[in-house]
């Protein structure tokens, strides 16, 4: 019974206060490159209008040597995201001044996109000198071993006297040339920047026009556009706005159209976002204007009676036939004919023959 019993362990020792090793959140296990390393700034590594896809596709074009290719296909071959994310992200560096990509004429007339990679926006290229090689310091010759102790130095062989050389006549010095100036180096031709070619858009359509424009007929137009921005508060239009596609809207009242109808003909299927409402809202007006109501004289001129024509039986032989007046069908009046033709024929065969 004096034996002391232990059940459960120990508490885990609470981490020091005050101490280098913080007690939740990361904690990071540094080693020391010596190389195959790339220096990022934090500016680019927490930048907070990034997506993680641009930070990392900035850090991987800064790892690159110069001349790597770093098109979208390329890219897109070498990581998993697919062309468009890539694509958007290139645009987010882009905007954030990371990357700059601009269209050069080669000297053989061929265009390319040039790509700039900034490791810190705001930087000109102009100022930045190329990084030099470095060059491993030369090792100073080890010096050559002394003679061994016990071994005499040899002695010299006795040797004549050398003779003094003759004296020479002194020769006049030639006159130095001056030297010659060496042209300085001409400066390397600026590249030239081509602008990408940009399609024409084609002209707006003219907006519709109310044959006859009445001030109650602007007032209800005015009124509809004004009161979308109730029903959808993306259509939320300014004063300008809505004076200009008054006549739009009067239009479609004018051609009997229903307020219901054209406001559900403006707030339907609207993209997102909706950048430019008032853009959208004229393209609709125009494109989706219904045609104007046929009046009286038009549907009387339109009746079935007038276009089909109606189907008749045959006096003869009881047959339907499609004709405006009643009789007989082509075959009976054929035959009728033939009747004809023979009973003439047979009377004039029966005349008396001139003597």
């Amino acid at each position: 019974m004096g034996t002391q019993q232990i059940t459960a362990p120990p508490c885990a020792p609470s981490p020091a206060s005050g101490g280098d090793t913080p007690s939740s959140g990361v904690i990071h296990i540094n080693f020391r490159h010596a190389a195959g390393f790339t220096v990022i700034g934090n500016h680019l590594a927490q930048h907070r209008g990034l997506s993680l896809v641009a930070i990392g596709l900035a850090a991987h074009i800064q790892s690159l040597p110069a001349g790597a290719k770093i098109g979208i296909k390329h890219l897109a071959d070498r990581f998993p995201e697919s062309e468009t994310r890539i694509a958007a992200a290139l645009r987010e560096l882009e905007a954030h001044g990371y990357l700059r990509r601009s269209r050069v004429r080669l000297p053989d007339g061929r265009i390319v996109t040039r790509t700039l990679s900034y490791n810190q926006p705001g930087t000109d290229p102009a100022t930045v000198t190329a990084p030099q090689p470095r060059t491993r310091p030369s090792k100073p010759a080890a010096p050559l071993p002394p003679p061994p102790p016990h071994e005499p130095a040899p002695e010299p062989e006795p040797t004549q006297a050398p003779q003094p050389p003759a004296p020479q006549p002194a020769a006049a010095p030639r006159p130095v040339p001056a030297p010659r100036p060496v042209p300085a180096p001409l400066p390397a031709p600026a590249p030239v920047l081509v602008p990408a070619p940009t399609a024409r858009k084609a002209p707006l359509p003219p907006l519709p026009q109310p044959q006859s424009p009445t001030p109650e007929l602007h007032r209800s137009a005015a009124t509809i556009l004004a009161d979308l921005r109730r029903h959808t508060p993306q259509l939320s239009l300014s004063e300008n706005d809505i004076h200009t596609l008054t006549p739009g809207v009067s239009t479609w009242l004018e051609r009997d159209a229903h307020p219901d109808t054209i406001r559900h003909t403006l707030t339907t299927d609207l993209p997102v976002p909706l950048k430019h409402p008032a853009k959208l809202l004229r393209h609709r007006i125009t494109t989706l204007l219904p045609p104007p109501l046929p009046g009286a004289e038009e549907l009387a001129s339109a009746r079935p009676g007038d276009i089909v024509i109606p189907l008749q039986n045959c006096d003869g032989c009881d047959r339907a036939f499609r004709s405006r007046d009643p009789g007989h069908c082509r075959d009976c009046r054929a035959d009728q004919q033939r009747v004809e033709v023979s009973a003439s024929s047979a009377e004039e065969s029966q005349w008396p023959m001139a003597c």
